[in-house]
C-alpha cells in the first residue's frame, strides 16, 4: 500500500494511494487516528479500487459543526461552528495539495464522515459543488436545528449518491439531544429521496461506537 502523509496549518493528511490511475477520491474527516484502520476494514470487505484522504489532528467541535451548540452533557464541551472556515481550509489547501499527488484525475471526489464527520459531510454539499457523493456514517443528525437547513436550504449541486447510516441503539439515550438522532436521519433520508437523490439507508447493529471502523468503511464503499 502507497501511503503519503503531508501536513497544512497543523492538519494531518494520510493519502492511501489506489493502485491504478484516475480512481476516485474520498476525503475522510477523521476523530482520532490516520484512518488505517477504515483502509483495512474496506479492503477486507471489497475489492474497490480508490484513493482515501484521511485528515486528522482535527478542532472536532470547532472544525466540524456548522454552527453554535451548547454543551449537551455536563462532560461535552460547547460546538464553536467553524465548518465554514474549516471547509473553506479544505478547498483551498488540503484538497489541491493532495490532486497533485494522486494517480491521474479522480473519477469523483466525494467526503465521509462519522459522528460530527458526518454532519460536516451533509454541510458541505450545500456549501461547494466539489463533492460529487458524500457518506454520513453514524452522523451527528440530533444536531439543533440541522433537520430544518436541510429542508429549507438545497444544495450546490445534485450529488449522484448519498448513504447515510445509524446504529440501532443511538437513540436510546436519556440525553434529550441525541434521542433524536434516528427520526432526525429517517426524516432526512426521506427528504433527500423526495427531492429525486440516490440515497442508500443502514441500520447497524449496536450504539453510536460500534464498528466504527468497519460501518466507515461500508459507508465509503457504498459511494464509489
Amino acid at each position: 500500500m502507497n501511503i503519503e502523509k503531508f501536513k497544512a496549518e497543523g492538519k494531518e493528511a494520510t493519502l492511501y494511494h489506489s493502485k491504478g490511475s484516475g480512481s476516485p477520491l474520498i476525503l475522510l474527516n477523521n476523530y482520532a487516528g490516520d484512518g488505517k484502520s477504515v483502509m483495512e476494514a474496506a479492503e477486507q470487505l471489497e475489492e474497490k479500487d480508490f484513493n482515501l484522504l484521511c485528515v486528522g489532528n482535527l478542532n472536532w467541535d470547532q472544525d466540524m459543526t456548522p454552527w453554535d451548540c451548547p454543551m449537551i452533557s455536563p462532560k461535552d464541551t460547547p460546538c464553536m461552528g467553524g465548518a465554514d472556515g474549516y471547509l473553506k481550509f479544505l478547498l483551498e489547501d488540503i484538497l489541491p495539495e493532495c490532486i497533485k499527488r494522486v494517480d491521474g484525475k479522480p473519477s469523483h471526489i466525494s467526503i465521509a464522515g462519522y459522528s460530527l464527520a458526518g454532519l460536516f459531510a451533509l454541510y458541505a454539499l450545500y456549501h461547494t459543488d466539489v463533492f460529487e457523493r458524500a457518506a454520513s456514517i453514524s452522523g451527528s443528525l440530533w444536531f439543533p436545528d440541522f433537520k430544518e437547513y436541510v429542508f429549507s436550504h438545497e444544495m450546490k449541486k445534485k450529488p449522484e449518491k448519498l448513504y447515510l447510516s445509524l446504529g440501532d441503539k443511538e437513540a436510546r439515550t436519556r440525553n434529550p439531544y441525541i434521542q433524536a438522532v434516528q427520526e432526525n436521519t429517517e426524516s432526512i433520508v426521506g427528504h433527500f429521496r423526495r427531492t429525486g437523490i440516490d440515497v442508500t439507508f443502514e441500520m447497524n447493529p449496536g450504539n453510536h461506537f460500534k464498528n466504527a471502523a468497519l460501518r466507515s468503511a461500508k459507508g465509503i464503499l457504498a459511494i464509489i
